[in-house]
């Protein structure tokens, strides 16, 4: 039994969509008032651009996040630091 061949599978075309739109839409899903799939549906952007686009935000605020308690364990540090120094030339005296 011969099936007939069919082509490729035709691509959806998509618009570019500007950095604030995709914050906008992150924020959007974050705070639940839409779901992904309805944001995918109406901003014409694909479910798995949307996912994307979450998976970067995230790792971009966990690495603010990460740095940021870096810089302030070593804030932490400094201030022990002077601290100590403080207590030191305070009993010498």
């Amino acid at each position: 039994m011969n099936l007939p061949k069919k082509g490729p599978c035709p691509k959806k075309e998509y618009q570019k969509i500007s950095y604030d739109l995709k914050l906008s839409i992150i924020d959007k899903i974050s705070n639940g008032q839409i779901s992904a799939n309805h944001a995918a549906k109406t901003y014409n952007v694909s479910r798995s651009s949307i996912d994307y686009w979450m998976k970067k935000m995230l790792s971009f605020e966990q690495r603010s996040k990460a740095m940021s308690s870096k810089d302030e364990i070593k804030k932490l540090k400094q201030r022990i630091e002077e601290l100590e120094f403080i207590k030191n030339f305070q009993q010498k005296s």
